[in-house]
């Protein structure tokens, strides 16, 4: 057992695991930035991949009342990182949006806030968030330069009592009314502090993948047969392609809509009759079983989550979620909304069964009839899909040591 292991056992009144690995085989690895030396320029680089993005992905559409700057994507990336910005000074958008994880969170379900108050939803990465109509797992936001108020006053994850008491902060802070009158000529702002943090994420540009070489560069050996496999099931028998698209000359592998796959339905139907116990991750490779009591006794409770019927308040809106981009999937798990599967293998499975099979879920969800191999040759298409730019937009992110003080 690892060590830590004995002493949450003990405290959990647990005896040896049911389950133990004895490496850390399924934790991935970070993202490691080591080949992109620091550089005064970096944002002047950031800067180009926002006008002119890399092979396979389409020019990102600015809004007019904010176009781009260096400036702006400076402040961007030093808000970013802000511990200061939260109300108790601990919590930073960086700290759900890690980038050594491909700016999502590898090690959680659902976000945690401050204080370690739960969320009921997975962070997702914010790599090429710029080509989302609709921003969070429903939708709810249609700009980047609104959403960042979102968790910035929700309770549960960075808490601020209000917006304009965090305007008040930036322009009593050291350095800020500097910065955003390089940016902007004016001092902070909610405007202004959303055009910023929007610049920077619309920065966050990531594809040039294999997949992309071989699909729209005709690099006939840039993937191997098996990823070729995957992609002709991917727009053929598994019909991945009808929800996440494929252009002629680009792919956001994303509709832009709503479905419902079954899971926010399943995950429902769990919530409202759960099992007796559940397995806990003490650390890494080291499972126990522990009782729903002993959970409840020390956490909140798990609440419902009904989709995009939390945003209109339609029924037939129920357990409806956004279609998430492809790309970089095999760097940003784990999937789906609340996080529920571990692995691409598992989303695989889960829609190679046909969903949860229950009447509302979206037709083109049903058994796929996919063999072993099939599943096999999925998994490495979307394998191919990882961009070998992240661990440079990692290094860019950590650029400058954030303000923790």
């Amino acid at each position: 057992m690892r060590a830590g292991a004995p002493i949450v056992a003990i405290a959990l009144g647990l005896a040896q695991p049911v389950q133990a690995q004895s490496a850390y085989s399924d934790v991935p690895e970070p993202i490691r930035a080591a080949t992109c030396a620091r550089a005064d320029d970096w944002s002047a680089r950031a800067l180009a991949r926002s006008l002119a993005p890399p092979l396979g992905l389409p020019p990102v559409a600015h809004p007019s009342d904010n176009p781009p700057s260096r400036a702006k994507i400076e402040l961007g990336r030093k808000l970013f990182f802000d511990r200061r910005l939260s109300i108790n000074k601990t919590m930073s958008c960086a700290m759900c949006h890690v980038p050594e994880q491909a700016f999502a969170n590898w090690e959680l379900q659902t976000a945690i806030g401050v204080e370690g108050r739960s969320t009921k939803r997975n962070a997702p990465t914010i790599l090429n968030a710029a080509y989302y109509e609709g921003l969070f797992h429903d939708a709810r936001d249609p700009a980047l330069e609104t959403q960042y108020l979102a968790p910035l006053l929700a309770r549960n994850e960075m808490a601020n009592p209000s917006a304009g008491g965090v305007i008040a902060l930036l322009e009593a802070l050291d350095g800020y009314p500097a910065l955003f009158a390089e940016a902007f000529g004016a001092g902070p702002s909610l405007d202004r502090t959303g055009y910023a943090l929007a610049a920077y994420q619309r920065s966050l540009i990531a594809g040039d993948t294999p997949f992309d070489r071989w699909y729209f560069g005709g690099e006939a050996e840039a993937v191997s047969d098996e990823v070729k496999r995957g992609f002709a099931l991917f727009t053929d028998k598994a019909d991945c392609a009808s929800c996440h698209t494929v252009e002629a000359d680009h792919a956001l592998f994303t509709d832009q809509q709503l479905h419902d796959t079954g899971h926010g339905w399943l995950r429902e139907q769990a919530r409202q009759a759960p099992p007796a116990a559940t397995r806990v991750r003490v650390a890494p490779g080291v499972v126990h079983e522990v009782p729903l009591a002993t959970i409840a006794a020390v956490s909140a409770a798990r609440e419902a989550d009904l989709g995009r019927y939390e945003v209109t308040e339609d029924p037939d809106d129920r357990w409806k979620f956004r279609t998430p981009s492809l790309r970089n999937v095999g760097v940003t798990r784990p999937y789906m909304h609340d996080g529920a599967l571990p692995s691409l293998a598992a989303v695989v499975s889960f829609y190679n069964q046909g969903g949860a099979g229950h009447p509302q879920q979206d037709p083109r969800i049903r058994p796929l009839g996919l063999d072993a191999g099939e599943e096999a040759a999925l998994v490495a298409f979307l394998e191919a899909l990882t961009s070998p730019d992240i661990a440079c937009l990692a290094a860019e992110a950590r650029i400058e040591p954030p303000d923790n003080h």
